[in-house]
């Protein structure tokens, strides 16, 4: 782009000359100097967007400036010049990070299109840091809040375990932050500058699952038009985080045994192994030893992911909390909903609830509560009635006989939570605290359905919901 600086070092006035000259033209700012020091400085104060040195010079000669122009700006890039293509310095200097080598009798478009696309390679590195800087931003703002004696212990596990590279196993109910306390790991491993990636394996139909965690080859299966690859391999550097993987079927738990110890993955249809370098963060709201004695999940699995455990509390185990989380809320919507607050009243009926759906739960009542609230304060009668009179009504399910039995009690408590979401099955899943497809397959093990209403099965997204604070 016109204007952009260009600083040449060489101690032939000549050579300076003419490439002054030559990028000039282009309308580039040209700056040129006769030895390496004074080059130095001007980079401490000018900051160009590329060098171009020679390579023998008295003094401080080109990989000396290479070094130290790398200390100061790791991503500036240094174009060497030497008289001979093959001379070993001019590659011991690429191999130091110079951007590229140029021979002092190239032609003038040879010069100019190296150059550019020196210019080139300095603007995708400036957009990369800016968009990390963006992401790390937004996950600053993704607050894990909590000062309970039951956060501090999981905030401990996070500190001492994101460095390493251990497979870990973060183990609690829906809603109480799970992905966030793996995006925390990753955000504070040496792989923070690799991509975050995750998959919810309950929200993605089964037959689709191994594809979209393998990749697949061209014309393996209907619809597969050309190769694709898998989120292992998207995630090739960074973190990968398989929530609820007790959904995961048994077939792709043997593929996923396989990455896990041998690094490695086969897409869908393929033959190729193809390398895989990420680090797995898995999560679970179910009993997975309980699967394992039941023959739903690989023990062999089970062992590979669990190197680590971590357990998040349930909100109704760290009531203290509670108070943070509302005044999170409140702010995070305060541009939409300024100057609201909670009197003691409703505070005081917010930390009697039991929250079933947790913080996902407790943030989905606040923003409710902000939306119908038309006065500056909420109050106990803004609530919803089930945290109004959920107390009271505790054990108020009916038992039409003591012989009913385990199943009999399930069914007739999903159905009254149901009814009481006006059969909204997400949200009902929510607040029993299921995987929204774990609720469907009960319905359809029970023969239930919303009388009157042809249901095609749960809204499902392509990933779970995320809570914005734990």
């Amino acid at each position: 782009m016109p204007g952009e600086k260009i600083l040449v070092v060489d101690d032939e006035q000549s050579m300076t000359q003419f490439l002054g000259i030559v990028l000039r033209k282009e309308g580039y700012q040209v700056t040129t100097v006769n030895n390496g020091r004074e080059a130095l400085e001007r980079v401490k104060a000018e900051s160009p967007d590329v060098v171009i040195t020679d390579i023998k010079m008295p003094g401080m000669d080109g990989i000396q400036l290479l070094q130290g122009i790398k200390k100061h700006d790791p991503g500036m890039p240094v174009v060497i010049m030497t008289a001979y293509a093959s001379q070993q310095s001019a590659i011991e200097a690429v191999n130091l990070g110079a951007f590229q080598y140029l021979i002092k009798n190239a032609k003038n478009d040879e010069i100019r299109l190296i150059v550019r696309n020196a210019l080139e390679m300095r603007k995708v590195k400036a957009e990369n840091q800016y968009l990390k800087r963006e992401l790390r931003r937004g996950h600053d703002e993704k607050v894990i809040i909590g000062s309970s004696e039951e956060m501090g212990r999981v905030f401990r596990m996070v500190e001492k375990v994101a460095d390493s590279e251990a497979t870990i196993m973060i183990q609690g109910e829906s809603g109480t932050g799970k992905e966030l306390i793996a995006r925390e790991i990753h955000y504070r491993s040496r792989r923070s500058q690799g991509p975050f990636v995750s998959i919810n394996c309950g929200a993605i139909p089964r037959d689709l699952l191994e594809s979209n965690l393998f990749g697949h080859v061209k014309g393996s299966f209907t619809g597969a038009v050309r190769d694709s690859a898998g989120l292992f391999q998207v995630a090739e550097g960074g973190t990968f985080f398989l929530d609820e993987v007790g959904e995961m079927p048994l077939a792709t738990q043997v593929k996923l045994l396989r990455a896990l110890q041998e690094r490695e993955i086969i897409p869908v249809g393929g033959t190729q192994t193809i390398k895989i370098d990420c680090r797995l963060v898995a999560a679970t709201n179910c009993d997975l030893e309980k699967e394992v004695a039941e023959g739903r999940f690989r023990a062999d699995l089970y062992y590979r992911l669990n190197v680590i455990p971590i357990h998040l509390p349930p909100l109704r185990r760290r009531r203290d909390d509670i108070p943070l989380l509302v005044d999170h809320f409140l702010k995070r919507h305060a541009q939409d909903h300024p100057a609201k607050t909670v009197n003691k009243e409703a505070m005081e009926l917010l930390m009697k609830y039991d929250w079933p759906g947790n913080v996902r739960e407790l943030e989905n009542v606040m923003e409710r509560s902000l939306v119908l609230d038309e006065g500056g304060v909420i109050g106990g009668e803004d609530l919803e009635d089930k945290i109004r009179f959920g107390q009271s009504h505790r054990g108020s399910l009916v038992i039409d006989s003591p012989t009913m039995t385990l199943e009999e009690l399930e069914k007739e408590y999903i159905l009254k939570v149901l009814n009481h979401t006006r059969w909204q099955k997400k949200r009902a899943s929510e607040i029993l605290g299921i995987n929204p497809s774990t609720l469907y397959r009960k319905l359809v093990a029970y023969g239930v359905e919303k009388p009157g209403v042809e249901d095609g099965g749960l809204e499902v997204e392509a990933g779970d919901s995320k809570a914005n604070a734990a």
